[in-house]
């Protein structure tokens, strides 16, 4: 078949010139039903004629009297039968035309082309099934079927962008059904999975205004991290807690700066202490599909505890003195005796401390529930006994005692019951009983590493005799020295 407007030979099938893009009107075949039809017919039209010349030619050969009077007859005849000839041949034109006419209205139905679109998709012969499906879309463009089967054959050719703009038609046309959507989305995120191109499953997501179509395909979507608390000024430490809507890696930073893939991951709550605060975050998902920037800025007032009450005044001390601090409450009291700022990783304060020997300068600070630290108090102590023994000499004498009551097996620490060996070291000067004065000595062990563990065992040493003893407590929880 050639085209009517360019003379192009057109392929079987096609309703569109490739050459001039010409439409073709095509007038559709009988079917062989109908074309049978007629022509049984048109043979008993000719026959009908064909039996009334007969008739004639045999009158004519009848004698002459009786020709004349047959032929008035036969005139008569003839003239009665024509109307019922021409009824006759208009109803059967009637019948052949609506007929022709019904035929026409089926193979224009969307019914029709689907089906034969379906025959030359299972011969695989998808263009022409295509120009089927188009030539149908043409007038029925409110069926989503067609669209579905012309992506799904565009698929097959390999022509996946064609595919693509067929399922968009049902994504933005806005007529069709929730269920017809929900397919489209899925049928295009597929396509655009099988290639990698996830970043256009992002872009497609982010448009879409269904939040139930979002949901169901989040995993492919990086959304901004969400942040716990809202921007603005606090009076307390807050946990900020940033969140991503799937599986993936946050990145941040808190200085305002641009945070990247190189920047601080997260992984657990950041907390907000007195200052300001600006914090950037984006989401990396699974596919490294990369989120916007969210930028939120915090400023944290939190009110600083007093410092501590140190009730000992520093000075020069000459006997064994305890140093107190008065508790605030809602915070912890840290100390430090090596010169070093104190803070929540210093030793903290539960009780009364030994003033040790020798000058020592003492740094306590307050730290609140929140994290806030206070100014830091010092004190420095100088401690000399007179006529006291020395602490090394305390030590020699408590190892000496300790060998002679069995706990020992010799001075270098050797216990029965033990694979390694003890030690002891001096720790601070203790009053017990408002009377006596003590070196309190701590023992450790050493499994043969080197590495030095401390006991839960504390012994005495009187400061004046040497006399060694075990550190214990009386019934109301005060110290007492127990005899080796």
């Amino acid at each position: 078949m050639k085209c009517p407007n360019c003379g192009n030979e057109l392929k079987d099938g096609y309703l569109i010139c490739e050459l001039c893009g010409e439409e073709i009107q095509m007038v559709p075949d009988f079917e062989p039903e109908i074309e049978n039809s007629i022509t049984e017919t048109l043979s008993t039209l000719v026959a009908m004629q064909e039996g009334e010349d007969v008739d004639t030619a045999a009158d004519e050969d009848a004698d002459g009297a009786y020709i004349e009077e047959e032929a008035k007859n036969d005139e008569l005849a003839e003239g009665a039968r024509r109307p019922w000839v021409v009824m006759g041949l208009v109803a059967i034109f009637a019948v052949t035309l609506f007929s022709y006419v019904l035929y026409a209205y089926h193979v224009q139905t969307v019914e029709y082309q689907i089906d034969k679109a379906k025959e030359y998709a299972a011969e695989e012969s998808y263009a022409e099934a295509i120009a089927c499906l188009e030539a149908a879309y043409a007038s029925h463009s409110d069926v989503a079927e067609l669209l579905f089967l012309e992506a799904d054959y565009y698929y097959l050719l390999q022509d996946n962008e064609s595919a693509l703009t067929q399922l968009m038609k049902i994504i933005e046309d806005g007529g069709f059904s929730r269920e017809d959507v929900e397919e489209a989305y899925d049928k295009v995120i597929t396509i655009y999975a099988n290639q990698g191109q996830y970043a256009q499953i992002n872009e497609l997501l982010r448009s879409c205004t269904d939040e139930q179509i979002v949901n169901m395909f989040q995993s492919y979507l990086a959304m901004e991290p969400e942040f716990s608390y809202v921007e603005g000024t606090y009076a307390e430490v807050i946990p900020l807690k940033l969140s991503s809507n799937t599986s993936g890696t946050i990145y941040y930073t808190m200085d305002g700066s641009t945070p990247d893939t190189n920047s601080l991951i997260y992984t657990a709550p950041l907390f907000l202490e007195t200052g300001e605060y600006t914090i950037r975050a984006f989401f990396v998902n699974d596919y490294g599909i990369e989120s916007e920037i969210v930028s939120k800025q915090y400023i944290i007032n939190l009110a600083a505890p007093n410092a501590p009450e140190v009730e000992l005044y520093s000075g020069e001390y000459t006997e064994p003195t305890m140093i107190s601090v008065e508790s605030t409450p809602g915070c912890q009291i840290y100390y430090t005796t090596d010169e070093s700022e104190p803070t929540a990783d210093s030793v903290p304060y539960t009780g009364p401390i030994p003033m040790p020997l020798g000058k020592t300068l003492f740094k306590f600070v307050n730290i609140s529930e929140e994290g806030v630290s206070s100014e830091v108090t010092m004190r420095t102590y100088t401690l000399t006994l007179k006529g006291a023994i020395s602490t090394q000499q305390a030590v020699s004498n408590l190892v000496d005692q300790l060998v002679e009551s069995g706990y020992l097996e010799d001075a270098a620490g050797h216990n029965k019951r033990l694979s390694g060996t003890l030690s002891y070291q001096f720790s601070s000067v203790l009053r017990i009983g408002g009377e006596e004065d003590y070196f309190t000595i701590y023992e450790y062990y050493d499994d043969g590493t080197g590495i030095l563990s401390r006991t839960d065992k504390v012994f005495l040493v009187q400061i004046y005799t040497g006399q060694a003893a075990r550190l214990g407590y009386d019934e109301e929880g005060n110290f007492m020295a127990v005899s080796l």
